[in-house]
């Protein structure tokens, strides 16, 4: 299958630069991918470099693998990830977070930038997600299933570690942050949710809406890898408040939280996922 071919063939390169073997995947969202300039004994793998490899076109996203360790922990971070309103394919899109489970990863950290559907998260919150709703129109696991990639009707009722939620939650009160928690409602984007879409997000159950994360979770699931998933609440969705919105505000909020948010993480990675 091509989709093998791939896989085999990305791992192959890199594996041609180091023999690391990271544990956890972090996967960086709009404003937050200077987390990755933590990672010590950098190994940086720019997509570019890796054969048919979706590259981002979005500004703010690098477009490349980091592996190293932070604190001890052995990680491969995406710096920049590939959306699904780039014009790939949900399956492709996810095929780096199978690149990543060969590489030695078995938990993985998902970050996200998103709009505020639930009134009471105002711009700069974090939260943990505890479940998806997919209104994306499609799904990473649709067509031919290999043997490598999973199940083929995989189980979704526990895709973001309750274990992880719990013990990250009880962590951060200790630590005197706070944490929201809630679903989150994936649309295909590029352009912004309507002021009607995102009540009707708020009616399904939706506390945030956003145009990521969904697709590589359910890989994720699919191929049993632990997942923790972080929003950050960066502005207000359409009809909220009487207002535009616009890519920059989402990298200014990102960036303006991102001391807490490099806290979470850096909890989740020393205290949570180990």
């Amino acid at each position: 299958m091509k989709e093998l071919e791939m896989i085999n063939g990305c791992v192959k390169v890199i594996r041609e630069k180091t023999d690391f073997v990271p544990e956890v995947g972090l996967i960086l969202g709009s404003g937050l991918g200077d987390y990755a300039e933590k990672i010590e004994d950098k190994i940086i793998i720019p997509y570019s470099e890796l054969p048919e490899f979706p590259v981002s076109t979005v500004a703010g996203h690098a477009g490349r693998f980091i592996l190293g360790n932070i604190n001890g922990r052995k990680v491969i971070a995406m710096q920049g990830r590939v959306h699904y309103y780039e014009g790939y394919t949900q399956r492709k899109i996810t095929l780096p977070v199978r690149i990543m489970k060969a590489l030695g990863v078995e938990k993985m950290i998902i970050t996200n930038a998103a709009g505020g559907v639930n009134k009471e998260f105002g711009a700069g919150t974090l939260m943990l997600i505890q479940d998806h709703i997919n209104y994306s129109g499609s799904n990473p696991l649709i067509g031919e299933n290999p043997e490598e990639f999973g199940a083929r009707f995989p189980d979704m009722s526990n895709i973001y570690s309750k274990e992880y939620r719990s013990k990250l939650k009880e962590i951060a009160k200790e630590e005197g942050i706070s944490l929201a928690e809630g679903t989150y409602m994936m649309f295909s984007g590029p352009s912004y949710e309507t002021p009607a879409e995102v009540r009707m997000a708020r009616i399904l159950g939706g506390d945030a809406v956003g145009m990521s994360t969904v697709p590589e979770a359910i890989v994720c699931s699919q191929m049993g890898i632990k997942v923790l998933g972080i929003s950050c609440i960066t502005n207000c969705a359409a009809g909220i408040l009487d207002q535009p919105l616009n890519h920059a505000e989402v990298v200014e909020t990102a960036n303006r939280v991102k001391g807490e948010f490099v806290k979470v993480i850096d909890i989740a990675l020393e205290r949570v996922v180990f």
